[in-house]
């Protein structure tokens, strides 16, 4: 038998691959699920988007390879969007790079920064695949405590006196996944201020910004913060184009240059008719937003009744495509918790411990489902 790469031993199948699985025999087995765990959105992209690469694959261009860059149009969009939203200027030549959805980029920052037995500063709780990836390359993950005393967002004192003197990368994320905190663009300045003292690639993880949210922020708006900063955004959530696969990062010059060393090694650019929808994504007004925020806010509503109905009190300043919720008194294991509501009501619902040990007691909801389900979801605990 043929073994696998040592590297499989640290890591784990992704939650979601396995236990979504376990979701499907279900329904296959003919159990009424309603699916709240995964951040998928259900929506539709705009006509104008569809109609936008439709048109494109009658483009004699449209079949061929693309650059590992991207259309310059679409970088060009991507510097647009951020000057029009966030109000910061970015090079669309080397400040900009386009990325098949933002979650390869976590991979390609990794392999372009980081040598073995370097650390990486993790949230807890955060997104998981900031850990595997980082033991996927050989990488430490160091994990620094987020927790609702102190609104979701790191303690510097606590950071202070770590031994810092390996880390490499900072994982950031804010609007955070999975709880919704805010952030600020006061905290935003903290952590850049924190990387330059130790020298340190700080990276915000930034696609959650316009959802439910009536300030989107960039950590790019800060002074310096190009200087040891990068930032992944995405068009999956703002756009409801999950499934086409675009991201971004962008920031530091050289930093982009070291991260196209290893996409260009690894794909040969991003499908034609993609890159032109992406193109007029990006060129949405506010109407969009406030439309897709206008069924997001009904369905919160909705789905906080719901976390309520099971006795969790909700984190009500959360934004976001989740609702992040804490389980009642003396429950002690939230998988325990999702997977009696799963097999007694056919509701998924995710829980906290796979974003860390800090998720413990607390559950997540996806704004992913539609109003009139949320409400089924709660009728089943009449």
């Amino acid at each position: 038998m043929i073994t696998t790469a040592k590297r499989l031993d640290i890591i784990e199948e992704y939650y979601f691959s396995s236990k979504l699985r376990e979701v499907r025999q279900l329904a296959s087995e003919g159990k009424p699920i309603i699916n709240m765990g995964i951040g998928s959105p259900d929506l539709q992209p705009s006509q104008a988007v569809i109609d936008a690469m439709v048109l494109a694959m009658q483009d004699e261009n449209a079949h061929q390879y693309q650059s590992y860059q991207g259309l310059p149009e679409l970088r060009q969009g991507m510097a647009d969007f951020y000057q029009n939203n966030y109000q910061v200027a970015l090079n669309p030549a080397n400040e900009i790079l386009p990325l098949m959805g933002s979650k390869e980029g976590i991979m390609h920052i990794s392999l372009a920064f980081l040598n073995e037995g370097d650390q990486v500063l993790i949230p807890n709780p955060g997104y998981p695949t900031y850990t595997s990836v980082t033991n996927l390359v050989g990488a430490v993950p160091v994990y620094y405590d987020l927790k609702e005393t102190n609104n979701w967002e790191p303690d510097f004192e606590a950071l202070e006196k770590l031994d810092l003197s390996k880390v490499k990368i900072m994982w950031i994320g804010y609007p955070h996944m999975p709880t919704g905190a805010r952030g600020s663009l006061q905290l935003f300045e903290k952590l850049v201020a924190f990387a330059k003292k130790h020298n340190i690639l700080l990276v915000n993880d930034n696609p959650y910004s316009f959802v439910l949210n009536d300030n989107p922020m960039s950590l790019l708006q800060v002074e310096g913060a190009k200087d040891v900063a990068l930032e992944l955004n995405s068009l999956s959530k703002t756009f409801n184009m999950a499934g086409w696969r675009v991201g971004m990062v962008l920031g530091n010059a050289a930093c982009i240059d070291a991260v196209l060393k290893v996409k260009s090694n690894m794909d040969s650019g991003m499908f034609y008719g993609i890159q032109k929808g992406a193109i007029e994504a990006l060129k949405s007004d506010k109407a969009w937003f406030e439309s897709m925020n206008a069924i997001y806010k009904k369905r919160r509503i909705r789905t906080e009744q719901l976390a309520e109905k099971l006795g969790c009190k909700v984190y009500k300043e959360g934004v976001g495509l989740f609702v992040w919720a804490k389980l009642p008194d003396g429950i002690s294991s939230a998988e325990n918790f999702i997977d009696e509501i799963l097999y007694d009501k056919s509701i998924f619902i995710t829980p906290g411990t796979i974003f860390g040990s800090n998720g413990e007691g607390y559950i997540r909801f996806a704004l992913c489902v539609k109003e009139e389900k949320v409400q089924e979801a709660i009728d089943r605990f009449a």
